[in-house]
């Protein structure tokens, strides 16, 4: 089963339908979240590279906030095994550095996955990070740190089915 068809299972996210009135169609803001939070590593992560552009900061206009808000095309797009390998690897990385390996670990290895709570999750991810996930999903800060710590450690395990972190070109070829 290829990213797609995990994201299209998902179009209505992990949580359903958003209302009665949300019709078809469109990504849940959880799925928007999960995606963002990999989309914003990946623009951290290539930012920091030597002759980077910037990628733009806040929740404002700028790179970052097109590319949150253009998800869907980027991922469409030829970029996406590139921003989907580089977030997921950057914040594999962050959350280790931030004292949850054990966890991070667990989700990518082929054992079960470990549990993270929304406060251990949000002192890992930072303010910055979070802020920007509320701005464009329309999510409380509350409801988006509940929804990731449920739902981050099995999207991070389907994104990872040999137990290791893919790399741009196989993430590309499971698109």
């Amino acid at each position: 089963m290829g990213l797609i068809d995990i994201l299209n299972g998902m179009q209505n996210g992990p949580r359903g339908p958003r209302g009665p009135s949300s019709g078809g169609g469109g990504m849940s803001p959880m799925t928007m979240a999960i995606l963002g939070l990999l989309a914003y590593k990946a623009v951290k992560s290539l930012s920091n590279q030597p002759g980077a552009a910037p990628a733009g900061g806040g929740t404002g206009g700028g790179g970052l906030g097109n590319l949150v808000s253009g998800l869907g095309g980027l991922l469409a797009g030829g970029a996406a095994g590139s921003v989907l390998s580089g977030g997921l690897n950057d914040l594999v990385k962050q959350l280790q550095q931030g004292g949850l390996g054990d966890a991070a670990n667990s989700w990518v290895g082929k054992g079960p996955n470990r549990a993270i709570s929304a406060d251990d999750l949000a002192s890992a991810l930072g303010a910055d990070q979070i802020n920007t996930l509320m701005a464009h999903t329309g999510l409380s800060r509350q409801d988006l740190l509940a929804g990731l710590s449920e739902h981050l450690p099995e999207a991070v395990n389907h994104l990872t089915p040999d137990g290791r972190l893919p790399t741009e070109q196989e993430m590309s070829r499971s698109l």
